[in-house]
């Protein structure tokens, strides 16, 4: 009698609730990331229920411009970060999850903050104090110490940048020289305080390499 053959190893079957745990691991792989977004999904469905003219004058007094970092700098640097001009998630969501949360994994929450925080605070007094200089010698109208600026783009920069750090050469000169550009032209063509802010974000976020360094090793999440 012939021996018969092996069967093939079978694949384990997807299911629901295998498919939520995956997520869940993956999730928990980077909960500040997650954190922060789900904070932003709160102050997002928030914004759409105001009328335009209350949402602007709302996110105004959160806006860290010069007057309002003027009367309370600590608070709207903590309070811009949580607000999204336009209430636009969706697309953030999508970067949070391409660049916070694989920058997060790779040098640990409090690394990952540290970036952030710094590109955050830092970018923002760099161009304001740009745009303040501007005022004062007359290159830019008074109103616009009163301008409307909140939002996490800065963050998001910076961490952008130091992921620089993570990706091997001879690609690492390639994305380099890619967010340079994309942060750069605008810089160059456009002119306003926000193109300085987030061109200082990328430069912030390159001076973290010390931070790259001794990283602690990073948790991939367990397969289901």
């Amino acid at each position: 009698m012939t021996p018969s053959s092996p069967a093939p190893p079978t694949r384990p079957r997807t299911t629901a609730g295998s498919w939520i745990r995956s997520v869940g691991s993956w999730i928990r792989s980077a909960p500040g990331t997650y954190i922060w977004l789900t904070a932003l999904f709160v102050t997002a469905v928030i914004v759409h229920q105001m009328s335009p003219d209350f949402e602007e004058d709302f996110l105004r007094q959160r806006s860290t411009n010069i007057h309002e970092l003027s009367r309370d700098p600590a608070r709207v640097l903590i309070t811009s970060a949580f607000w999204i001009d336009g209430g636009h998630w969706v697309p953030y969501a999508v970067l949070y999850s391409v660049f916070h949360a694989p920058a997060e994994r790779w040098l640990g929450t409090l690394r990952w903050l540290a970036v952030a925080l710094a590109a955050h605070v830092l970018a923002t007094l760099v161009s304001e104090g740009v745009l303040a200089w501007a005022i004062r010698h007359g290159h830019v109208p008074p109103a616009a110490a009163n301008t409307l600026d909140v939002g996490v783009s800065y963050a998001l920069a910076g961490v952008i940048a130091v992921l620089t750090y993570r990706i091997p050469a001879p690609w690492r000169y390639v994305y380099l020289f890619a967010v340079l550009v994309f942060y750069g032209i605008p810089l160059i063509t456009g002119r306003a305080f926000t193109d300085l802010g987030h061109f200082a974000s990328v430069l912030i976020g390159l001076a973290c390499y010390p931070l790259t360094r001794s990283r602690p090793k990073t948790k991939t999440p367990p397969a289901q």
